[in-house]
C-alpha cells in the first residue's frame, strides 16, 4: 500500500514514497539487525538491498546485450580480416 504523501529530500536529491510491506518476523528482525550494524534505518536497509538488486538486473541485461552485440558482429568481423588478410597477402608487383 502507497501511502500518498511524498517528500524531497534535497541532500540527496531524491523523490521517496511512504510504503508500507509485510514481512516474515524473521526477516524484520534481519533488517533491524542489519540496520544497527550499518547506522540505518530499517528502511535505508531495504532501500540498499533494492538498489543492489537493480544495479544486478541492469548488469546482467548489459552482459546479455554485449554477448548478442557481439555474436552478430563476429561473422563480420571475420569476413573483414580474413579481406584484409587477402589484400596485405595480395600478388606484389
Amino acid at each position: 500500500m502507497v501511502i500518498p504523501s511524498v517528500w524531497h529530500n534535497k541532500e540527496a536529491e531524491v523523490c521517496r514514497a511512504r510504503t508500507t510491506i509485510s514481512l516474515r518476523q524473521d526477516l524484520v528482525d534481519l533488517a533491524d539487525r542489519l540496520a544497527r550494524e550499518r547506522s540505518t534505518s530499517r528502511s535505508g536497509v531495504i532501500a540498499h538491498l533494492l538498489e543492489r538488486e537493480a544495479r544486478a538486473l541492469t548488469e546482467a541485461l548489459m552482459d546479455k546485450g554485449y554477448r548478442e552485440l557481439a555474436e552478430e558482429a563476429f561473422p563480420l568481423a571475420s569476413d573483414l580480416l580474413a579481406r584484409a588478410t587477402a589484400w596485405d597477402e595480395g600478388p606484389r608487383g
